[in-house]
């Protein structure tokens, strides 16, 4: 009888547990609708505002394509940018309210801003470093955030005027990037030097760092409350979330290798492309095996769904709506399309 009563109660327990994380919440199912072919190698892929279309800037490109999500296709394919010849597109940024997109060229040290909707050229932004990859923003300051790989320093950049106002000085080869505090504070990971440093971004000081020898940190998203941040570490292969308040790593979760940009459905589920092994002759060249996409429930950080992806999947973004996941395949030259439907919790 007491054993009975023993397992009725914890059936109860349990149920309540299940009805209280999930009633009420949209959960996310994948519904595959296409792979479609793009320029070479895409390097990140970004929804525009209005979930329309998917940017892929284009790391051996001449510039940028752009997919409609609707229609199925490319409207405009490889977008050529000033200094074309270069190449080296490598990230992309949408400010709806200046209705403008930016993209990077990592060769030039250079932002090339165009107008969204429309896609027409604006002006060229010196970022005043070298080897220029990921792009933030902080509307409540006005500021642009560039990650700077090789003068290992972040440029802080005046919206309005295109100057630069500071520069941070950061652990060797900053990657990614997220202002805090309405933009009085920003992250930047170190892929060279194993850190997750905090600055101020009025003086430059850092406020707090976490150190992890060896760690290759790439990408970060935070969540809406600014509680906790979730961070990519190619070398150990790792998901860190860490607590904002204490800027400490509360959990630890592996993935498949190398995994790379990250992004928040619906403020909760956690998408991680992962690129998959190093090809042993060159990490440039073609990876042995697939890569995959991870997709984990950050309530507790359980996975929840894995998709398997193609030749070294790379950029991630899921759209504004939060109806559309897509992920770019570098070595494939291709994006693949989901379609986020939900359904109720049980």
């Amino acid at each position: 009888m007491k054993r009975a009563f023993f397992l009725l109660c914890f059936t109860v327990f349990c149920l309540e547990s299940l009805f209280s994380q999930n009633y009420g919440v949209d959960i996310p199912t994948f519904e595959y609708r296409g792979t479609f072919e793009c320029g070479r190698q895409p390097k990140q892929v970004l929804f525009s505002p209005d979930s329309r279309y998917i940017v892929l800037p284009l790391l051996d490109g001449d510039g940028f394509d752009i997919f409609d999500v609707q229609n199925e296709r490319m409207t405009r394919q490889h977008v050529v940018c000033p200094e074309s010849e270069k190449t080296g597109y490598a990230e992309g940024l949408f400010i709806p309210e200046k209705n403008a997109f930016l993209v990077s060229q990592m060769t030039t040290g250079t932002l090339y801003e165009y107008s969204y909707p429309g896609f027409e050229y604006r002006r060229a932004i010196p970022t005043g470093g070298n080897w220029s990859k990921f792009i933030a923003w902080s509307a409540e300051t006005g500021m642009l955030a560039v990650s700077n790989w090789i003068s290992n320093d972040v440029s802080l950049i005046d919206y309005e005027t295109g100057t630069l106002v500071r520069k941070l000085k950061t652990g060797q080869a900053p990657r990614g990037l997220w202002f805090l505090e309405e933009g009085r504070e920003i992250i930047s990971l170190s892929f060279e030097g194993g850190v997750i440093e905090k600055f101020d971004c009025s003086t430059g000081k850092r406020l707090n760092v976490i150190s992890i020898q060896n760690a290759a940190m790439r990408h970060i998203v935070v969540n809406r409350a600014e509680t906790k941040a979730y961070i990519s570490d190619m070398y150990y292969r790792s998901v860190y979330v860490v607590d904002l308040a204490t800027f400490k790593i509360e959990k630890t979760v592996k993935v498949f290798n190398n995994p790379n940009t990250i992004d928040l459905i619906k403020d909760r589920w956690l998408c991680v492309s992962c690129r998959g092994p190093n090809n042993p002759e060159d990490y440039t060249l073609r990876s042995p095996k697939d890569g995959k996409i991870y997709v984990f429930d950050t309530v507790d950080m359980s996975e929840y769904f894995i998709i398997d992806g193609g030749n070294q999947p790379t950029g991630l973004d899921v759209s504004p709506d939060d109806r559309y996941l897509c992920f770019s395949n570098f070595q494939d030259d291709n994006i693949e399309l989901y379609n986020l439907w939900q359904r109720w919790g049980d």
